[in-house]
């Protein structure tokens, strides 16, 4: 009998995986516990181990390649002489759902792979697959003219009927585009992640573990993916629940028409949000997840338990707004390929770029986060920002919530962070030598260090 070595579903931000390594050959002999895939997503490498024993059959994803959570990889079998049809076993995979995306850090039933975190990080290069209006719709039986614009798998037709769902919204995944099972599943998490907010206004909201709320707020034109490793994390520390807002037009969120979207605005739909948990949040922000989240703290700082800013700044200057205008210009025209090999320069120091396999795996976990922000939302944010003043004086001077600034020595953007604390009484600033303005994924283990001993302390 065959066994599936599936994508495992590694956090709330892991869409997809890249196989970086078979350790065997096929037709060799795997014991379990054994390593028998190796995969990156989102800035960690991932050691698959086997948990039968047996003969590795078959590969259905070669090393470099990249397959969404839950997709079928590689079969064992108990022996090497057995019968075994190859396509046959993943039709069987695929109508059984045996590669739905498990939990974190767990197998899929019947799941031949046990994901174990290797030591090294790695970038991920996971991405959101393309942004659809999940929620809208709550679907009658879909119209067969348009549920066959795209190739779909029968388990993918089935799933898609029960749940009401149009199988045209979706973006299939599949060889040829077609629509798998798995998409419809991903399709359908998606939708229950969506919050209202003001205005009726629908907004994706990513959640992991359970405790105390920590909030996450990403910077512009990026999605929760920026923030992979402090949202696992805290979700792993067992005392706090994560949750990663997505601003208007990002990933699932609604993108409502206007000419900008003012950080005041976020900050107000940041509010709505905490008004929903029931308790006081851990607000974290970056660059300008850190204004919207400098604002909020403002506005409500009853519903504020504390607050960590990440590379801030106090008012968006030439350079940064110039990096925008540019930002939005080559997403318009050139894709978010060549978008990530733009910015990354501009975001990671000279330090982090001089490794040429780190800087390439950078660049894919840049990817994966810009690969949910289409350009029409990067204008009204571009915007937005531009045309912040900053909080008067005397307001931070006025701030009461417990602040962390992490500033970043070698930020291209916002260089003078740390500024920020000093105009906030009693804020504790916390400044990375030889680190860029993406210091949440350069610096990952310390901005993880800095934030969970702050988010301790209150």
């Amino acid at each position: 009998m065959a066994t599936p070595i599936a994508m495992p579903k590694l956090g709330m931000t892991m869409q997809e995986g890249t196989v970086v390594e078979w350790p065997r050959a096929v037709g060799a002999a795997v014991e379990k516990g054994d390593i028998v895939v190796v995969i990156e997503t989102e800035k960690t490498q991932v050691d698959v181990e086997a948990t039968a024993s047996g003969v590795l059959r078959h590969l259905y994803v070669a090393a470099g390649e990249t397959a969404p959570c839950g997709t079928l990889l590689g079969a064992l079998t108990a022996t090497g002489t057995e019968p075994f049809d190859a396509d046959a076993f993943r039709r069987e995979h695929e109508r059984a759902g045996a590669g739905a995306a498990p939990p974190a850090g767990a197998a899929a039933p019947g799941d031949a792979g046990t994901p174990r975190r290797a030591g090294a990080q790695r970038a991920g290069s996971g991405r959101d697959p393309a942004r659809t209006d999940p929620g809208r719709d709550q679907g009658s039986d879909p119209d067969p003219a348009r549920m066959d614009a795209a190739p779909v798998t029968p388990a993918a037709r089935a799933l898609a009927r029960g749940l009401g769902i149009t199988l045209a919204d979706i973006a299939g995944t599949g060889p040829g585009g077609r629509v798998t099972k798995e998409d419809v599943a991903a399709f359908a998490a998606r939708r229950e992640r969506l919050v209202a907010v003001r205005d009726g206004v629908m907004l994706e909201v990513l959640r992991e573990g359970d405790g105390d709320p920590v909030v996450f707020l990403p910077g512009f034109g990026v999605g929760a993916a920026s923030f992979a490793p402090q949202l696992h994390a805290v979700a792993c520390a067992g005392t706090f629940r994560a949750l990663a807002l997505h601003p208007r037009g990002i990933g699932a969120s609604d993108a409502p028409a206007a000419e900008a979207y003012a950080i005041a605005e976020g900050a107000g739909d940041a509010a709505a949000l905490l008004a929903t948990l029931g308790a006081r949040a851990h607000v974290v922000g970056a660059s300008l997840g850190a204004a919207i989240a400098l604002e909020l703290a403002l506005r409500v700082p009853d519903r504020v338990r504390s607050l960590t800013l990440v590379t801030p700044f106090l008012h968006a200057g030439p350079r940064l707004r110039s990096v925008a205008a540019g930002w939005c210009a080559v997403a318009r025209h050139g894709g978010v390929e060549t978008l990530s090999r733009t910015l990354l320069p501009w975001l990671f120091s000279e330090r982090a770029l001089a490794d040429d396999a780190g800087r390439e795996r950078m660049r894919r976990g840049l990817a994966a986060a810009l690969s949910v922000a289409p350009p029409d939302t990067l204008d009204r944010w571009a915007a937005g920002m531009a045309a912040w003043p900053g909080p008067p004086s005397a307001e931070l001077r006025g701030l009461q919530v417990p602040t962390l600034v992490i500033a970043a020595g070698a930020d291209l953007l916002t260089p003078h962070g740390d500024a920020l604390a000093r105009a906030i009484p009693r804020a504790t600033v916390r400044v990375l030598a030889d680190v860029g303005h993406a210091a949440a994924s350069e610096a990952s283990d310390a901005v993880n260090e800095a934030l969970l001993a702050h988010l301790a302390r209150h």
